[in-house]
């Protein structure tokens, strides 16, 4: 796991402390001020753990395509993650984005998507004894709109956005940073989302953009789902949006989506 220097003089370790750890090879700079044990390579899911449970960056959560891909929802989506999305209030350390790994660290203010806190319930609460490296005194999810995987040989938690979320942060990403075909694709496989998570959701999110956006597609696929949701309750918003130029017109939801999509059913 990484720690950075402020975390490591809270706990009683001088800056001349660290320099003499790193010069004795007891721990390595993976970044400047950055800092974790020598023990094999360094991996996107440590840096997030860390952030997670050690340095307390939280709610930061793994969010979008990336929660999807992880739970196993965009089977037909490249294999190999290369942009690891993470959504929460606070940015992560600047130091993220200049760790030697092959990806890139995507962060988004989850605020400017939902009007509530969507992730503050059920947050796990990780301590970590720097004696022994172990976690401890792990609370287990309660409910909320984000789950937990564990990863790696000692079940180390990656907290991340429930499906039902993920959706809404994936559609938020449309048509600029994701394709319609692709994302299109996937909903079309997500057929057990919760209602109650998505009723939810939709009175939560402040994008009109996306509420709309995820109707569209629930029309298309017309998952059992999509029958236990109260359209009526959601505010849907008033005028047209264009968010594809030279697209069509959908008259439903008065968004323009692209021609060749709007024609498959």
């Amino acid at each position: 796991m990484l720690v950075d220097a402020v975390w490591l003089k809270a706990h009683g370790y001088s800056t001349q402390l660290q320099h003499q750890y790193v010069k004795s090879g007891w721990l390595e700079q993976p970044a400047r001020g950055v800092f974790r044990r020598p023990r094999g390579s360094l991996s996107w899911q440590q840096v997030v753990i860390s952030l997670q449970t050690i340095l307390k960056y939280s709610p930061l959560v793994l969010g979008g395509r990336t929660a999807l891909e992880l739970q196993g929802y965009a089977h037909y989506l490249p294999q190999s993650t290369t942009r690891v999305h993470l959504y929460g209030p606070k940015a992560p350390p600047p130091w993220v984005h200049k760790l030697l790994l092959p990806v890139k660290f995507v962060y988004h203010n989850d605020r400017r998507l939902f009007k509530n806190d969507p992730v503050a319930k059920g947050i796990s609460s990780v301590r970590w004894n720097v004696e022994t490296g172990k976690m401890t005194d792990v609370t287990a999810f309660r409910g909320g709109d984000v789950t937990q995987l564990n990863w790696g040989q000692w079940d180390w938690p990656l907290t991340l956005s429930t499906p039902e979320r993920a959706v809404f942060e994936l559609l938020d990403e449309l048509p600029n940073n994701e394709s319609f075909e692709q994302v299109d694709s996937l909903l079309g496989g997500l057929a057990n989302l919760r209602p109650d998570r998505l009723q939810k959701l939709l009175h939560d999110c402040a994008s009109v953009k996306v509420k709309r956006l995820f109707f569209y597609f629930a029309d298309r696929h017309n998952h059992a789902w999509l029958k236990r949701l109260s359209k009526e309750t959601v505010d849907l918003g008033h005028g047209k949006r264009m968010l594809v130029r030279g697209g069509v017109l959908d008259p439903t939801y008065q968004i323009t989506v692209p021609g060749d999509l709007n024609g498959v059913r």
